[in-house]
């Protein structure tokens, strides 16, 4: 699976200070990504069980024990997921992980 973009995720662990533990855990999620090959959004949930499901072709990971949050969106048949939103817990509950 091609992921866009993998700046994101550096911006994030790169703008503050408090979020360098992440780069751990964000870089190995990035490189399952690159590896993963799911033609539908229940493939996905069967190998990642922690993962949501959401609307619109979207899918929420738990990152770092659920310290963050990365909520993407797949096209299943184009193999490509967009980072919405890459965040701590307490962000995302913020959002509205539906229209991010």
């Amino acid at each position: 699976m091609r992921v866009i973009a993998k700046s994101t995720l550096v911006k994030f662990w790169e703008g503050n200070a408090a979020y360098s533990d992440a780069i751990r855990p964000l870089t190995e999620w990035y490189n399952m990504m690159l590896k993963a090959k799911w033609s539908n959004p229940q493939e996905l949930k069967a190998d990642i069980r922690t993962a949501s499901i959401i609307k619109g072709g979207r899918a929420v990971f738990n990152i770092a024990g659920n310290k963050y949050r990365i909520i993407v969106s797949i096209d299943y048949n184009l193999q490509i997921a967009w980072v919405k939103f890459v965040g701590t817990h307490s962000q995302y509950d913020k959002i509205d992980a539906e229209t991010v």
